[in-house]
């Protein structure tokens, strides 16, 4: 049998010939087929990648590290080195990184500022289920606002009036890439001491005032599903400049518990056998003391091998999301008579998400036409995610508080719908988009 250091070196020479047939297969399996028009489906989202994508995961996969490991420790660092932040703590979904961020706000560490069952939440109405459910979730109650159109963000000008002697936090997100006017809302906890957790799962790339959305919130969380701005299948990510806070969403990350050795490690803060923790004995082993009622909510290295090679990508998916919004803006720039479009939020420069497009109330047609239209010609759609959630039937019994009727949240939800403009677009496929918007305004009357 050879010896340790022959097998090792015929193990590296498999992993380069794999990789290299990871290479070779990318090539003959992923050519991008024809675009024909009406017959090619033009997605609202999807994955954009190449060979590294492939080889990082399958690399990953040779290891047999099965949970978060070297790919993990590595995206973990740059993803926050980029957003100029100190922390970024992967989890398994963008959804997951909203409860982890939420949740540590509740922790007994944080003193008279933790969150407490009752306080109250400021949000919007007009927004996707995951980030208003951790405030449900933790005993919380949600203060819905409107928001303001065409930038469906939240409108500011109802701060002061949500504000009650509850009130403990903010938790929103920047709508389909759009920041909210985050000089406004951050002068606003600053005065009230609030907590504020930015939801930027759809706003990877964008900036506001020239830095980057997720870097004026107490939290910042990020989503990496197909759909998003950068991928890892599954996957979301916490960050935050704070250390403490960071110890606090990692523990709740980490099924609740006190330790935090990574996977692997035993002794990080060399006295695992030395600590007293509340009730416990003294030495009871740190790696299985818990301070928080926590979850299990990590990623594998899988998935964050495939994210570091997205991320070397991200710059371009930026640029051509700002470039494919331009051209969608600008080739439907005559129908404003019916259509209302998009705008940014003053301050702000989006890495769109996707195309938000308002059917005027008094238009000759009605959003349902223009909507089965498209589809009927192969180009997806999607609504404003939840529209006015306070009118979904999971928050139908839920406690919670409203501002004024919503208006603007409930034309949400009966006139916008959006189109994708992601960098798997190229300019035929948003031309024949934008021409099949107008002849549905034109052919489609009520």
């Amino acid at each position: 049998m050879p010896d340790a250091e022959a097998r090792s070196e015929r193990a590296v020479e498999l992993r380069g010939e794999i990789l290299e047939l990871v290479r070779e297969y990318h090539d003959v399996a992923f050519q991008p087929e024809p675009f024909v028009p009406g017959e090619t489906s033009l997605r609202y989202a999807g994955r954009v990648f190449d060979h590294h994508e492939i080889e990082n995961l399958v690399d990953s996969s040779l290891d047999f590290w099965l949970t978060a490991g070297r790919y993990a420790a590595q995206f973990e660092k740059r993803f926050a080195k980029r957003f100029g932040l100190r922390h970024c703590l992967l989890v398994n979904s963008g959804s997951s990184a909203n409860l982890v961020a939420f949740s540590a706000l509740t922790s007994p560490e944080l003193g008279k500022r933790a969150l407490k069952r009752g306080d109250e939440v400021i949000t919007v109405a007009s927004g996707f289920p995951t980030t208003v459910n951790p405030i449900i979730q933790n005993g919380c109650v949600p203060v819905f606002v409107d928001v303001h159109v065409p930038t469906y963000n939240i409108d500011v000008n109802a701060l002061e009036t949500a504000l009650s002697d509850r009130t403990a936090a903010v938790m929103i997100a920047h709508t389909l890439g759009n920041p909210f006017d985050l000089r406004a809302v951050r002068a606003f906890c600053d005065e009230h001491k609030l907590w504020l957790v930015e939801d930027c799962c759809d706003a990877v790339g964008s900036t506001f005032d020239g830095k980057h959305v997720g870097t004026f919130g107490d939290f910042a969380t990020v989503s990496f599903y197909p759909a998003h701005h950068m991928t890892m299948g599954e996957g979301g990510a916490v960050l935050t400049n704070t250390g403490r806070l960071k110890v606090i969403a990692e523990s709740f990350r980490d099924w609740g518990r006190s330790c935090w050795c990574a996977p692997g490690d035993q002794d990080t803060c060399g006295k695992r056998f030395g600590h007293q923790l509340g009730d416990l004995p003294f030495g009871y082993d740190h790696k299985y003391a818990y301070s928080h009622v926590g979850y299990n909510l990590k990623v594998t290295d899988m998935q964050a091998a495939i994210g570091l090679a997205q991320l070397d990508k991200i710059d371009d998916f930026t640029t051509a999301r700002k470039t494919n919004f331009r051209r969608l803006w600008d080739g439907m720039a005559h129908l404003q008579d019916t259509l209302m479009l998009p705008e940014a939020t003053p301050g702000s420069d989006p890495s769109w998400f996707g195309f938000p497009i308002a059917v005027k109330a008094d238009a000759p047609v009605g959003r349902t036409a223009v909507v089965e239209f498209l589809e009927s010609r192969k180009v997806a759609t999607r609504q404003l995610f939840g529209g006015n959630l306070v009118r979904q039937p999971a928050y139908a019994s839920v406690e919670h508080r409203q501002i004024g009727e919503l208006p603007n949240s409930d034309f949400v939800m009966d006139q916008v719908f959006w189109i994708g403009l992601y960098p798997g677009l190229g300019e035929e496929e948003l031309d024949y988009m934008v021409d099949t918007v107008d002849e549905a305004v034109r052919t489609c009357a009520k």
